[in-house]
């Protein structure tokens, strides 16, 4: 039985009053919400917070969960809409750094490139890479942001970020395509790789 199916059962023994199987889906995906609303929200107290809302709104809205996304995907997409909702009130914005270190950089495409022997100057390049990272992802509109930090650090499919961004998966590639490209071009001085290199 597959991650999708074994929710989808859970869901429905939820929505046929077994209480306690939503416990099981809170154990199941709270860490990696936590994963996700820090990165959006940088005090760990709203960020526990925020995963309550997230899940008190879910369990709510259980009843009118139809499966056609999966749980998890529809779980993000409340937990990010709740984030966001959160900072909008507070007027503030969608915090900009990745959490990127060394050992994530292999998501990165060219990456292999990146690891070299353990000294002095990679710990460097590594660090100005991470930088230079966070400050082009600062950059980017709040839509590629989200579409890019889903696919790379969360490792959703595209179809799910679709379903999370409420948009065709035709969107979110030219969002995550649009997003790598204006990494990249940061990137490249650092990297000495030209504008036509493919990396």
């Amino acid at each position: 039985m597959s991650h999708r199916e074994l929710d989808q059962r859970l869901v429905e023994r939820i929505q046929g009053g077994d209480k306690q199987a939503f416990g099981l889906l809170v154990s199941k995906y709270q860490r990696k919400l936590h994963r996700l609303l820090a990165r959006l929200v940088r005090d760990p107290a709203e960020v526990e917070d925020l995963a309550q809302e997230t899940f008190i709104k879910a369990y709510r809205a259980l009843g009118s969960f139809r499966g056609e996304s999966a749980f998890y995907t529809w779980l993000y997409r409340i937990g990010i809409n709740t984030a966001k909702n959160h900072l909008a009130a507070q007027g503030r914005r969608v915090p900009v750094s990745t959490g990127v270190d060394s050992s994530e950089m292999e998501t990165i495409e060219g990456a292999d490139r990146l690891r070299d022997f353990d000294t002095p100057e990679r710990h460097l390049m590594t660090r100005q890479i991470a930088v230079t990272v966070d400050a082009a992802m600062s950059d980017l509109p709040d839509e590629l942001r989200e579409a890019i930090t889903l696919r790379e650090l969360e490792g959703m499919t595209y179809e799910d970020i679709a379903n999370v961004m409420d948009c065709p998966i035709g969107t979110v590639r030219s969002r995550i395509f649009r997003a790598r490209e204006a990494i990249a071009a940061r990137l490249r001085p650092l990297l000495g790789t030209r504008a036509d290199e493919r990396w």
